[in-house]
Protein backbone atom coordinates (compact mmCIF):
# COMPACT_ATOMS: atom_id res chain seq x y z
CA UNK A 1 0.00 0.00 0.00
CA UNK A 2 2.99 2.34 -0.36
CA UNK A 3 1.33 3.69 -3.51
CA UNK A 4 -1.48 5.12 -1.35
CA UNK A 5 0.29 8.42 -0.43
CA UNK A 6 1.01 9.00 -4.14
CA UNK A 7 -2.63 8.29 -4.96
CA UNK A 8 -3.90 10.71 -2.29
CA UNK A 9 -1.50 13.41 -3.41
CA UNK A 10 -2.65 13.16 -7.02
CA UNK A 11 -6.32 13.20 -6.06
CA UNK A 12 -5.73 16.36 -4.00
CA UNK A 13 -4.00 17.95 -6.98
CA UNK A 14 -6.84 16.99 -9.32
CA UNK A 15 -9.59 18.42 -7.14
CA UNK A 16 -7.50 21.24 -5.70
CA UNK A 17 -6.98 22.65 -9.19
CA UNK A 18 -9.39 23.30 -12.09
CA UNK A 19 -8.27 20.14 -13.94
CA UNK A 20 -10.93 17.73 -12.65
CA UNK A 21 -13.72 20.30 -12.89
CA UNK A 22 -12.85 21.54 -16.38
CA UNK A 23 -12.34 18.06 -17.83
CA UNK A 24 -15.44 16.73 -16.08
CA UNK A 25 -17.64 19.63 -17.17
CA UNK A 26 -16.66 19.56 -20.82
CA UNK A 27 -16.73 15.75 -21.01
CA UNK A 28 -20.23 15.60 -19.55
CA UNK A 29 -21.50 18.51 -21.64
CA UNK A 30 -20.25 17.02 -24.90
CA UNK A 31 -21.42 13.50 -23.99
CA UNK A 32 -24.79 14.95 -22.98
CA UNK A 33 -25.05 16.78 -26.28
CA UNK A 34 -24.42 13.56 -28.20
CA UNK A 35 -26.97 11.77 -26.04
CA UNK A 36 -29.61 14.46 -26.67
CA UNK A 37 -29.04 14.36 -30.43
CA UNK A 38 -29.21 10.57 -30.57
CA UNK A 39 -32.35 10.61 -28.41
CA UNK A 40 -33.92 13.26 -30.65
CA UNK A 41 -33.23 11.15 -33.74
CA UNK A 42 -34.69 8.08 -32.00
CA UNK A 43 -37.84 9.99 -31.09
CA UNK A 44 -38.24 11.10 -34.69
CA UNK A 45 -37.83 7.49 -35.83
CA UNK A 46 -40.40 6.38 -33.25
CA UNK A 47 -42.91 8.89 -34.59
CA UNK A 48 -42.37 7.59 -38.11
CA UNK A 49 -42.71 4.03 -36.82
CA UNK A 50 -46.10 4.91 -35.34
CA UNK A 51 -47.30 5.60 -38.86
CA UNK A 52 -45.47 2.59 -40.32
CA UNK A 53 -45.82 -0.31 -37.84
CA UNK A 54 -43.51 -2.59 -39.82
CA UNK A 55 -40.68 -0.11 -39.22
CA UNK A 56 -41.25 -0.09 -35.47
CA UNK A 57 -40.27 -3.74 -35.20
CA UNK A 58 -36.63 -2.81 -35.87
CA UNK A 59 -36.46 -0.04 -33.24
CA UNK A 60 -34.39 -1.11 -30.27
CA UNK A 61 -33.50 1.54 -27.63
CA UNK A 62 -30.25 -0.19 -26.70
CA UNK A 63 -29.16 -0.54 -30.31
CA UNK A 64 -30.42 2.85 -31.49
CA UNK A 65 -29.45 5.03 -28.51
CA UNK A 66 -26.86 3.48 -26.22
CA UNK A 67 -24.66 1.77 -28.78
CA UNK A 68 -23.96 4.97 -30.79
CA UNK A 69 -23.57 6.83 -27.48
CA UNK A 70 -20.80 4.47 -26.39
CA UNK A 71 -19.10 4.87 -29.78
CA UNK A 72 -19.26 8.66 -29.55
CA UNK A 73 -17.98 8.67 -25.98
CA UNK A 74 -14.98 6.57 -27.01
CA UNK A 75 -14.04 9.26 -29.54
CA UNK A 76 -14.62 12.09 -27.03
CA UNK A 77 -12.15 10.39 -24.69
CA UNK A 78 -9.42 10.91 -27.30
CA UNK A 79 -9.54 14.62 -26.53
CA UNK A 80 -9.93 14.53 -22.76
CA UNK A 81 -7.71 11.70 -21.49
CA UNK A 82 -4.49 13.54 -22.49
CA UNK A 83 -5.60 16.43 -20.25
CA UNK A 84 -5.91 14.04 -17.31
CA UNK A 85 -2.43 12.53 -17.68
CA UNK A 86 -0.25 15.25 -19.21
CA UNK A 87 0.93 16.75 -15.92
CA UNK A 88 1.37 13.55 -13.88
CA UNK A 89 5.12 13.15 -14.45
CA UNK A 90 5.92 16.11 -16.71
CA UNK A 91 5.11 18.65 -14.00
CA UNK A 92 7.15 16.69 -11.46
CA UNK A 93 10.11 16.85 -13.83
CA UNK A 94 9.66 20.54 -14.58
CA UNK A 95 9.46 21.52 -10.92
CA UNK A 96 12.29 19.18 -9.89
CA UNK A 97 10.15 17.22 -7.42
CA UNK A 98 10.61 13.99 -9.40
CA UNK A 99 14.09 13.57 -7.88
CA UNK A 100 12.65 14.01 -4.39
CA UNK A 101 9.85 11.56 -5.15
CA UNK A 102 12.27 8.92 -6.41
CA UNK A 103 14.36 9.19 -3.22
CA UNK A 104 11.41 8.19 -1.04
CA UNK A 105 11.24 4.56 0.16
CA UNK A 106 8.73 3.86 -2.61
CA UNK A 107 9.48 1.76 -5.65
CA UNK A 108 9.13 3.22 -9.12
CA UNK A 109 6.32 0.78 -9.84
CA UNK A 110 4.42 1.95 -6.77
CA UNK A 111 4.79 5.59 -7.83
CA UNK A 112 3.51 4.67 -11.28
CA UNK A 113 0.64 2.65 -9.81
CA UNK A 114 -0.42 5.47 -7.49
CA UNK A 115 -0.58 7.97 -10.35
CA UNK A 116 -2.32 5.54 -12.69
CA UNK A 117 -4.96 4.66 -10.10
CA UNK A 118 -5.56 8.34 -9.32
CA UNK A 119 -6.14 9.12 -13.00
CA UNK A 120 -8.29 5.98 -13.23
CA UNK A 121 -10.36 7.00 -10.21
CA UNK A 122 -11.12 10.37 -11.80
CA UNK A 123 -12.10 8.63 -15.02
CA UNK A 124 -14.36 6.14 -13.22
CA UNK A 125 -16.07 9.06 -11.48
CA UNK A 126 -16.76 10.71 -14.85
CA UNK A 127 -18.14 7.44 -16.26
CA UNK A 128 -20.33 6.96 -13.19
CA UNK A 129 -21.95 10.34 -13.84
CA UNK A 130 -22.88 9.23 -17.36
CA UNK A 131 -24.94 6.36 -15.94
CA UNK A 132 -27.73 8.93 -15.92
CA UNK A 133 -28.11 8.41 -19.69
CA UNK A 134 -28.95 4.67 -19.71
CA UNK A 135 -30.96 5.29 -16.54
CA UNK A 136 -33.14 7.81 -18.38
CA UNK A 137 -33.60 5.47 -21.33
CA UNK A 138 -34.39 2.57 -19.00
CA UNK A 139 -37.07 4.63 -17.25
CA UNK A 140 -39.04 5.09 -20.46
CA UNK A 141 -38.12 1.99 -22.46
CA UNK A 142 -36.88 -1.55 -22.10
CA UNK A 143 -33.08 -1.62 -22.02
CA UNK A 144 -30.78 -4.60 -22.43
CA UNK A 145 -28.73 -4.07 -19.31
CA UNK A 146 -26.22 -6.76 -20.26
CA UNK A 147 -25.24 -4.70 -23.29
CA UNK A 148 -25.00 -1.60 -21.08
CA UNK A 149 -22.63 -3.39 -18.71
CA UNK A 150 -20.40 -4.63 -21.52
CA UNK A 151 -20.45 -1.15 -23.06
CA UNK A 152 -19.20 0.39 -19.83
CA UNK A 153 -16.63 -2.38 -19.42
CA UNK A 154 -15.34 -1.51 -22.88
CA UNK A 155 -15.16 2.17 -21.95
CA UNK A 156 -13.25 1.30 -18.78
CA UNK A 157 -10.70 -0.76 -20.71
CA UNK A 158 -10.43 1.84 -23.46
CA UNK A 159 -9.99 4.67 -20.96
CA UNK A 160 -7.41 2.68 -19.02
CA UNK A 161 -5.44 2.18 -22.21
CA UNK A 162 -5.63 5.90 -23.01
CA UNK A 163 -4.44 6.74 -19.49
CA UNK A 164 -1.51 4.33 -19.66
CA UNK A 165 -0.36 5.84 -22.97
CA UNK A 166 -0.70 9.30 -21.43
CA UNK A 167 1.39 8.27 -18.43
CA UNK A 168 4.08 6.93 -20.74
CA UNK A 169 4.32 10.18 -22.70
CA UNK A 170 4.21 12.28 -19.52
CA UNK A 171 7.14 10.29 -18.12
CA UNK A 172 9.24 11.08 -21.19
CA UNK A 173 9.10 14.89 -21.08
CA UNK A 174 9.07 17.76 -18.61
CA UNK A 175 6.66 19.84 -20.68
CA UNK A 176 3.05 18.91 -19.96
CA UNK A 177 1.81 20.62 -23.14
CA UNK A 178 4.15 18.44 -25.19
CA UNK A 179 2.99 15.38 -23.23
CA UNK A 180 -0.66 16.25 -23.88
CA UNK A 181 -0.26 16.81 -27.61
CA UNK A 182 1.98 13.76 -28.03
CA UNK A 183 -0.58 11.59 -26.25
CA UNK A 184 -3.39 12.97 -28.37
CA UNK A 185 -1.34 12.45 -31.55
CA UNK A 186 -0.60 8.81 -30.78
CA UNK A 187 -4.17 8.02 -29.73
CA UNK A 188 -5.49 9.78 -32.83
CA UNK A 189 -3.12 7.75 -35.02
CA UNK A 190 -4.28 4.52 -33.37
CA UNK A 191 -7.86 5.57 -34.12
CA UNK A 192 -7.52 6.62 -37.76
CA UNK A 193 -5.33 3.65 -38.65
CA UNK A 194 -8.54 1.64 -38.75
CA UNK A 195 -9.75 3.75 -41.66
CA UNK A 196 -6.95 2.33 -43.77
CA UNK A 197 -8.39 -1.14 -43.28
CA UNK A 198 -11.29 -0.17 -45.55
CA UNK A 199 -8.87 0.21 -48.45
CA UNK A 200 -6.53 -2.66 -47.60
CA UNK A 201 -6.89 -6.37 -48.13
CA UNK A 202 -5.59 -9.65 -46.85
CA UNK A 203 -3.22 -9.71 -43.92
CA UNK A 204 -2.70 -5.94 -43.92
CA UNK A 205 -6.42 -5.39 -43.46
CA UNK A 206 -6.50 -7.78 -40.51
CA UNK A 207 -3.49 -6.10 -38.88
CA UNK A 208 -4.90 -2.59 -39.29
CA UNK A 209 -8.26 -3.64 -37.89
CA UNK A 210 -6.58 -5.19 -34.86
CA UNK A 211 -4.30 -2.21 -34.19
CA UNK A 212 -7.16 0.34 -34.43
CA UNK A 213 -7.78 1.18 -30.79
CA UNK A 214 -11.43 2.25 -30.91
CA UNK A 215 -12.57 -0.52 -33.29
CA UNK A 216 -12.39 -2.96 -30.39
CA UNK A 217 -15.22 -1.03 -28.72
CA UNK A 218 -17.71 -2.27 -31.33
CA UNK A 219 -18.19 -5.68 -29.75
CA UNK A 220 -18.59 -4.20 -26.26
CA UNK A 221 -21.21 -1.72 -27.45
CA UNK A 222 -23.13 -4.58 -29.09
CA UNK A 223 -23.23 -6.46 -25.80
CA UNK A 224 -20.64 -9.02 -26.93
CA UNK A 225 -17.74 -9.82 -24.62
CA UNK A 226 -15.00 -10.94 -27.00
CA UNK A 227 -11.81 -12.25 -25.40
CA UNK A 228 -9.80 -10.85 -28.31
CA UNK A 229 -10.85 -7.30 -27.48
CA UNK A 230 -10.25 -7.70 -23.74
CA UNK A 231 -6.77 -9.11 -24.39
CA UNK A 232 -6.00 -6.25 -26.78
CA UNK A 233 -6.78 -3.55 -24.22
CA UNK A 234 -5.09 -5.31 -21.31
CA UNK A 235 -1.99 -5.99 -23.39
CA UNK A 236 -1.79 -2.40 -24.67
CA UNK A 237 -2.29 -1.10 -21.13
CA UNK A 238 0.39 -3.37 -19.66
CA UNK A 239 2.86 -2.58 -22.45
CA UNK A 240 2.46 1.20 -22.06
CA UNK A 241 2.83 0.99 -18.27
CA UNK A 242 5.89 -1.24 -18.68
CA UNK A 243 7.54 1.35 -20.92
CA UNK A 244 6.57 4.11 -18.47
CA UNK A 245 8.23 2.14 -15.66
CA UNK A 246 11.39 1.75 -17.73
CA UNK A 247 11.33 5.50 -18.38
CA UNK A 248 11.20 6.17 -14.64
CA UNK A 249 13.99 3.71 -13.94
CA UNK A 250 16.15 5.40 -16.60
CA UNK A 251 15.53 8.72 -14.85
CA UNK A 252 16.64 7.22 -11.53
CA UNK A 253 19.86 5.85 -13.01
CA UNK A 254 20.65 9.12 -14.76
CA UNK A 255 20.00 10.98 -11.50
Amino acid sequence: MRWWPVFKKEMRLYFGSPVAYVVGTFFLVISGWFFSQILFFYNMSSMQAAMQPQMGQSLNPTEAILRPLFSNMSVVLLFFMPMVTMRLFAEEKRSGTIELLLTYPVRDGEVLLGKFLAAGALYVLLLALTLLYPGMVGYFARVEWGAVLTGYLGLLLLGGTFLSVGLLLSSMTENQIVAGFATFGILLALWVVGWGADFAGGTLRTVLQYVAITDHMDSFSKGVLDTKDVVYYLTAMAFALFLALRSLEAKRWKG
